[in-house]
């Protein structure tokens, strides 16, 4: 077995990479839902200019037995990796993971990285229990934080999508809520990333401090162009301020094809506009916008910290129902 960086470029190599993907992330949770080679392809391929990413094979000689996809933030954070580790099943119990952990930790090192941040999905009851918890501890990561993944049915029926719209409005006086796809307004794109960029600062993150992230508007764009190499559609709801800021946010991506999830990439409100109904006003609205465009899906797939009592409760009043815990570890070099 030898460890070599994977080409991106390389159409055979990457269909590898995606099968073990599939496999791997699957395992156990078949009726999760799964990225398309599109979406995988279009993920991996259209680059971020706040991070480096790099993506390193397991091979026996031209096969591979596993990767893992590691991201170093470039504007802030610079004490940080992401670490993406996948192992294909029948390869392993063999030393592939830790091999590839072993070379995350050196490339982490060499670049002067200090702490590693991975997750896993298992299923409820299983968090003391589950292999990737045994692997975890075993290999000297620990457990920082919880995220519980839930699923929303849809469609949502009309009338209760418009009540909760109703009850947010009693509070949010003043504030216009509106829906973009695909493409976000220049005149507001620099307020929507300030809003963005607070996120990780205070969002609960466990045992981990972050720095506001530099969200630029370069990169809201390469966000867009990257949806699109996905065939996805982005749709951003946000609640204006009187004085025309962004003070809430909610985005879905969908899928343009055949698939029939929809996934949710957060909901945030300004720390300086809370109190005001805003998360349940954007929330409702962008579900809406979704489910009136799109009446195919059938799913939308959402995770939040555990201690987020408030976004947990909007969403559990939404109808959201949990069914896998996404258990974040970190490993500090």
């Amino acid at each position: 077995m030898d460890i070599r960086e994977i080409d991106l470029a390389d159409d055979a190599l990457m269909e590898s990479v995606y099968g073990v993907d599939v496999r791997s992330s699957h395992l156990g949770r078949e009726s999760m839902p799964m990225w398309t080679h599109q979406e995988f392809l279009g993920a991996y391929r259209t680059g971020d200019s706040g991070e480096r990413q790099l993506l390193l094979g397991a091979f026996e000689g031209d096969t591979l037995l596993g990767y893992t996809a590691l991201w170093f933030p470039l504007l802030d954070n610079l004490d940080k990796v992401y670490v993406e580790l996948h192992v294909d099943p029948p390869a392993r119990r063999r030393g592939i993971g830790r091999a590839l952990l072993a070379e995350v930790e050196a490339q982490a090192r060499a670049d002067g990285r200090r702490l590693l941040l991975a997750d896993s999905k298992m299923p409820p009851g299983q968090r003391e229990t589950h292999p990737y918890r045994r692997f975890a501890d075993a290999t000297g990561f620990e457990f920082s934080n919880v995220e519980v993944v839930r699923h929303l049915p849809l469609p949502v029926p009309e009338e209760r999508l418009e009540a909760w719209l109703a009850r947010a409005a009693e509070r949010h006086e003043g504030h216009t809520i509106a829906t973009y796809v695909d493409e976000f307004p220049d005149e507001l794109a620099k307020s929507l990333c300030t809003l963005l960029g607070q996120l990780a600062v205070d969002a609960p993150t466990g045992l981990v401090d972050f720095e506001e992230e530099d969200f630029n508007v370069d990169r809201l764009k390469e966000r867009y162009a990257t949806t699109a190499a996905m065939g996805r559609s982005l749709y951003e709801t946000v609640a204006l301020s009187p004085d025309g800021e962004v003070a809430a946010q909610s985005t879905l991506a969908v899928a343009k094809g055949e698939g029939t999830d929809v996934f949710q990439w957060g909901t945030f409100v300004h720390r300086d506009h809370r109190g005001h109904r805003l998360g349940l006003a954007v929330k409702v609205a962008n579900i809406k916008a979704v489910q009136d465009a799109h009446p195919d899906k059938r799913r939308i797939t959402t995770q939040n910290a555990e201690s987020n009592a408030f976004m947990v409760d909007i969403n559990k009043e939404l109808g959201f129902e949990a069914v896998e815990d996404s258990m974040e570890w970190i490993k500090r070099l």
